[in-house]
């Protein structure tokens, strides 16, 4: 038998949008994990995360302005090891972008929880597909990795973020969920990598009325099986 962890991947806008809605789509899901993209960043951000954490009823593990505005949150039932942030080398005139990372333990499953969101460039794009894949192929324990990956599966930066992982809507056979925008359905750039040992148990884009308030993106919503390690 393996471990259940319950995973949301979202890029949140910039909380610009419905937050009220934003914390009640997360509750609703009822995560033990939450990888987040576009979130605090700038002034104030250990305390905007800490609130944004605290609104959906989780705690912050890793990311924010080290790792530029990916955060990474877990339940109290999400024990954290360690944790660290990655930056991309700058281009210039171009925004900044990185990856956060934690190493982390739920009941005899260890595993990385990683996040990222890659740029809008598509020039930009593969350079830092290849520093987040980096940092995932650094991972000890099994890979989860969410990101806005500003492409489709037939993109190359996705290519070289995905290889030798498990696309959770292809293994949930629901690779035609798509995750952007939310006023215009049209692509699928939001993904939840991970490694091959975990065990993907079901996998959901979640349209409902109160999704599309509270962000532009949806959010992806996966069960997994992790296998334990002890």
């Amino acid at each position: 038998m393996g471990v259940p962890l319950r995973v949301v991947s979202y890029n949140i806008h910039s909380q610009r949008d419905d937050t009220a809605a934003l914390a009640a789509v997360v509750r609703a899901a009822t995560p033990d994990v939450v990888i987040v993209q576009e979130g605090p960043r700038r002034f104030r951000w250990r305390q905007k995360s800490a609130t944004l954490a605290e609104s959906f009823g989780l705690v912050v593990a890793a990311g924010g302005l080290p790792a530029l505005g990916n955060l990474l949150l877990t339940s109290l039932r999400v024990q954290v090891l360690g944790t660290r942030c990655q930056r991309f080398p700058l281009t210039p005139g171009r925004h900044l972008r990185g990856a956060a990372y934690a190493d982390c333990r739920v009941g005899d499953a260890r595993f990385t929880l990683a996040g990222s969101h890659l740029s809008t460039d598509p020039a930009e794009r593969p350079s830092q597909a290849t520093e987040f894949k980096r940092g995932l192929d650094a991972a000890t324990s099994p890979v989860l990795a969410g990101a806005d990956l500003n492409e489709g599966p037939d993109g190359p930066a996705w290519a070289t973020v995905s290889r030798g992982l498990t696309d959770a809507a292809v293994a949930a056979d629901r690779a035609e969920r798509l995750t952007y925008s939310c006023a215009d359905p049209r692509r699928r750039i939001d993904a939840l990598f991970v490694d091959p040992r975990i065990t993907v148990v079901d996998y959901d884009v979640v349209d409902t009325p109160q999704t599309r308030r509270a962000s532009d993106h949806f959010p992806v919503l996966v069960d997994l099986l992790l296998p334990a390690t002890d």
